[in-house]
């Protein structure tokens, strides 16, 4: 890589990092949240519910438009956007004040994150310099969660939930300043209407979509999850109708037929979803069963986040022995059968040993997995559409980040049910949510492998 090229990934790649890790950095410190500003506990929800409906519903619609006026300017405007919306949160005095900045940060993240990848995606042309930097970039993504997390355990215990939103404010100033004079802009060739319909018809379905499961997550299925439910699908279908038939279609749907973007933006939901999962029962266990601290929660969450970098680290080199399509069925099958060990933990101290070193293997082969399927989504489509194509695998990413608590937590309250509950039917739960997340994993992960697996190169 040139100078250039260094200092161009290392600001777009830190960005990727913050964006990741501020969609869960406030996890942690939601009880304090609520407190200091009156929110009632079953309301706390809305504080990730509220980035995660923007952030999920809204990127392949920034993605695309990026593709239209300049993915630079796309990130920048995303980025001061974001340095505005963690002052006003920061600041905050009230729920509403807070939700506010909250829906700003998840339409920032939603602008950023497609434009930061496709910058990247545009900027190393070369596969080899691609894919290291697609590994790279998924390891910020992926780990920049369970960081986040972490992170924002140790900023409300050392200073204040606030800071969860000021430390926002430095790296998006400096990305604003830095950003223009690396990373040159990069738009597509071609230019056309931008497609409205499609843009609101997908966002909605998709807001729709991911209401009705955190819904069902939180309070069970009931009228408002289910109508939330069936829009989404009628939504989603009419979107594929009009896409079908609109000459600059928002996707078009021979893009939408390749068998490399829709499988692996299908596994891309199971990779993201299961781990957040995982990250997110982990801490349940360790806490609430074992009896420890928040501290030794995020202790042994690093295990995952080691696991994640040696993988970013080395994924480029096994994708040069391995076709991305095979190591995608593979890996996102080891992720899953390396979360299942998770069935024999008991309420012993002693077993944390064997959870880290499994949950280190299976943070290894679920980032392999989202490398598979970032080369795969993003080499899949020309240039001209990479906007388009990094926004929908971002997309994927965050929609899978978004329903994979509330899936698998209707699971485990499914088990539990309501009102007080022991350390051991707390347990017995946890089993029950991470077998199914495990499980699921492990069949889709054949599925793929057994349908892609006569596919060794990438189409031209």
């Amino acid at each position: 890589m040139t100078g250039r090229q260094v200092a161009a990934l290392v600001v777009l790649l830190a960005s990727q990092f913050m964006m990741a890790a501020d969609f869960s950095v406030l996890n942690v410190a939601l009880p304090e949240v609520g407190t200091a500003l009156g929110f009632s506990t079953g309301s706390l929800q809305w504080i990730s519910t509220t980035f995660a409906l923007c952030a999920a519903g809204c990127t392949l619609v920034f993605g695309r438009v990026g593709d239209y006026v300049g993915r630079r300017r796309i990130f920048t405007a995303g980025m001061a956007v974001l340095a505005v919306s963690s002052l006003v949160g920061g600041i905050a005095e009230s729920p509403a004040m807070l939700l506010t900045a909250r829906t700003l940060q998840g339409l920032a993240t939603a602008a950023v994150t497609p434009a930061a990848l496709a910058l990247l995606t545009t900027a190393f042309t070369e596969p080899a310099l691609r894919t290291r930097a697609l590994g790279l970039n998924s390891v910020m993504m992926s780990s920049g969660f369970s960081v986040g997390a972490i992170l924002g355990g140790f900023l409300t215990d050392v200073f204040s939930w606030r800071w969860a939103f000021f430390i926002n404010i430095p790296v998006a100033v400096a990305a604003i300043l830095i950003v223009p004079l690396v990373v040159d802009e990069s738009r597509a060739e071609k230019r056309s209407r931008i497609d409205l319909p499609g843009a609101v018809l997908i966002t909605l379905g998709l807001f729709s979509a991911i209401y009705g499961v955190t819904r069902v997550g939180e309070d069970g299925f009931d009228l408002v999850a289910g109508a939330s439910l069936i829009a989404a699908a009628v939504l989603l279908g009419v979107f594929w109708v009009v896409q079908s038939r609109t000459v600059d279609a928002l996707v078009p749907v021979r893009v939408l037929k390749k068998p490399d973007i829709a499988f692996g933006n299908l596994a891309a939901l199971f990779i993201f979803g299961g781990e957040t999962a995982l990250i997110f029962f982990t801490g349940l266990y360790v806490q609430d069963v074992l009896g420890l601290s928040s501290l030794a929660a995020g202790l042994v969450l690093l295990g995952i986040g080691v696991g994640q970098i040696i993988a970013g680290t080395v994924g480029p080199r096994i994708l040069q022995r391995v076709p991305p399509r095979t190591l995608l069925g593979v890996s996102l099958f080891l992720q899953g059968a390396f979360m299942l060990p998770a069935l024999w933990a008991t309420s012993d101290t002693r077993w944390l040993i064997p959870l880290i070193a499994t949950q280190f293997v299976n943070a290894f082969f679920s980032m392999t997995a989202a490398l598979s399927f970032m080369v795969i989504a993003t080499s899949s489509v020309d240039s001209d559409m990479q906007g388009m194509a990094t926004g929908m695998a971002t997309q994927s990413q965050q929609v899978g980040i978004a329903i994979g608590i509330p899936l698998i937590s209707a699971v485990f309250a499914a088990v539990i049910g309501h009102g007080t509950v022991t350390a051991a039917e707390e347990l017995n739960g946890i089993h029950t949510a991470i077998g199914v997340a495990g499980g699921c994993q492990v069949v889709v992960g054949l599925l793929l492998w057994a349908v892609l697996r006569r596919k060794t190169a990438l189409p031209g």
